[in-house]
């Protein structure tokens, strides 16, 4: 299967922004771009019962070609891991249903791009781990961290789980997901020492609204994008 798992390194490093991004530059390379985020949860619904969430912006970055009931199979109101927050709502999440809700739609020669829940150790079922999804699809990881404080570790410690799977590592992106705090760190250049390649480097956006943030950013992941084209052509 052709593709890419996105995976945190932690919660709120803004996977959603920069997946629907890469989704939309995919997209621009010829491909038939099909994204999945299986279950979401903290997902508020509005007074119509219609809601807005992270599915509503990978349904926007692909033109709307892809029903959002397949972009997103599941939804919790709890802000909480998805095992939890369906189990607050009588429902019992198990992995199997998310590998075929990740499946369900996808011809061969599509690509698939799945977001996972929180990081990569993270539960995303009562019976699985964001790892165990990724290695049930088989998918390289892109690992997002956000650009802060700390980042070095939590991108390495990831990156080597995901090496560990036996998984290939897809790149990792450095998400400034807020202004920086000290101009004199550069945890671009210091990743790409320990890390053997370059991280993709995301300057924090002053743009109000998640929909306007993917926008802006999607020009810097237009080299990674093209990257996972080529892999996906051959």
């Amino acid at each position: 299967m052709q593709g890419v798992f996105i995976t945190g390194s932690d919660t709120g490093v803004g996977k959603t922004a920069i997946g629907a991004a890469l989704a939309w530059q995919l997209a621009l390379q010829g491909l038939a771009v099909r994204p999945r985020k299986p279950v979401e949860s903290g997902y508020a619904a509005d007074q119509d019962g219609l809601g807005g969430g992270d599915a509503e912006l990978y349904h926007g970055a692909v033109g709307g070609r892809e029903p959002l009931a397949r972009i997103r199979r599941y939804r919790f109101r709890a802000p909480l891991a998805p095992a939890r927050a369906a189990a607050l709502e009588g429902q019992a999440l198990k992995l199997n249903d998310l590998i075929a809700a990740c499946r369900d739609g996808v011809d061969p020669g599509d690509f698939l791009l799945v977001e996972g829940a929180g990081g990569f150790y993270s539960p995303i079922a009562g019976d699985g781990l964001n790892a165990d999804l990724a290695v049930a699809l088989g998918l390289p990881v892109l690992v997002v961290s956000a650009d802060r404080l700390g980042a070095i570790h939590q991108a390495l410690v990831t990156a080597e789980a995901v090496m560990r799977r036996g998984l290939t590592l897809a790149g990792v992106v450095l998400n400034q997901v807020a202004p920086r705090a000290d101009p004199q760190m550069d945890n671009g250049a210091d990743l790409a020492r320990w890390l053997g390649c370059d991280p993709v480097v995301i300057g924090h956006q002053d743009t109000p609204g998640d929909t306007l943030v993917w926008r802006a950013i999607a020009p810097g992941l237009a080299s990674l994008a093209a990257s996972l084209a080529s892999g996906a052509g051959s």
